[in-house]
């Protein structure tokens, strides 16, 4: 079906995904990074975002710092690590608030408008979906040392080092003071999210052999290409959760949906046979009796009132 030319055999997808796990993440994938969390910052401000920035800077890029470095306060706080630790490489915070200035101070708002062109914001995409994969595997790879019999605890790292951004997020709206519990990302979790935990589970299990038993750096690139894939999905053709149809394949099986809607479809029937069975004859007259004795109330009562008429 295809060429020769354009066959890939095992070694070379090996061979690219070690060299995608070389890659240093600082600083450019580490500036796409910081671009994508203060652009994120900014658009849920609204249009209020230049007017928030002049007259709260510091709320504005402490908001900024919190979601650039996310994932690192959540793992820390899970390990039981100072949370402050994430700002110990001052380099990082350094970045991370020139990035921030840039977005929010630029003259003629220039950097905001060009990181918002389609071609440019791919590629910062596809650079950011990169670095979450190499976030993942380092936090599985740093929990796995402290807890080594705890896969639950090395999930929750690897999930918090790539969706990070959305727990933190209600403690950033604190920090700004629009609080919004109900849009919690443990009570909607986005497809981020959920990729992210997917992400996790197969780190997991193929760092201690378990059902997964491929090489690490065939798994790594196979992350990272599900990363990039589902992202430039949700770009370009509006698929927002290509997981929501498994969900509620898995939710109506597993999670009690198949026994409610049998229990509806119970009660509907028996409702039904209700409505359309004959009554019997003591069913009639009982019918007829309840009839009779609120004609007989409703007479007395129209009496009485009468009665108090004439009085007056």
């Amino acid at each position: 079906m295809w060429p020769d030319d354009w066959q890939i055999d095992h070694d070379t997808l090996i061979d690219a995904g070690g060299y995608m796990q070389k890659l240093k993440m600082y600083p450019y994938f580490d500036i796409a990074h910081y671009l994508l969390t203060c652009i994120s910052v900014r658009q849920d401000l609204g249009t209020t975002s230049l007017t928030f920035s002049r007259k709260h800077p510091f709320s504005c890029w402490l908001s900024a710092m919190l979601m650039s470095f996310a994932g690192s306060f959540l793992a820390s706080f899970l390990l039981g690590e100072p949370i402050i630790s994430p700002l110990k490489h001052h380099q990082d915070v350094i970045l991370a608030s020139v990035v921030w200035y840039l977005v929010f101070y630029s003259p003629f708002d220039i950097i905001f408008k060009l990181a918002q062109l389609s071609p440019i914001k791919t590629g910062l995409i596809v650079v950011k979906e990169i670095q979450r994969a190499h976030k993942i595997a380092a936090g599985i790879k740093y929990s796995a040392r402290l807890y080594p019999e705890s896969y639950l605890v090395q999930i929750f790292v690897g999930v918090s080092k790539g969706a990070g951004s959305g727990v933190v997020k209600i403690v950033e709206q604190l920090v700004r003071g629009s609080w919004s519990p109900a849009n919690h990302e443990i009570l909607k979790p986005s497809f981020t999210t959920k990729a992210c935990v997917i992400a996790s589970i197969v780190f997991t299990l193929e760092r201690h052999s378990m059902y997964v038993t491929a090489p690490h750096d065939l798994v790594y690139l196979c992350v990272v290409g599900f990363f990039i894939y589902f992202k430039l999905a949700a770009i370009l053709f509006g698929v927002q959760d290509a997981l929501l149809p498994i969900e509620n394949v898995i939710c109506a099986i597993f999670m009690g949906g198949i026994f409610d809607a049998f229990a509806k479809a119970v009660n509907a029937t028996k409702q039904a046979v209700r409505n359309n069975r004959v009554m019997s004859e003591e069913e009639i007259l009982a019918k007829e009796r309840e009839k009779v004795q609120k004609r007989k109330k409703t007479q007395a009562g129209n009496q009485m009132n009468g009665d108090s008429k004439k009085n007056n």
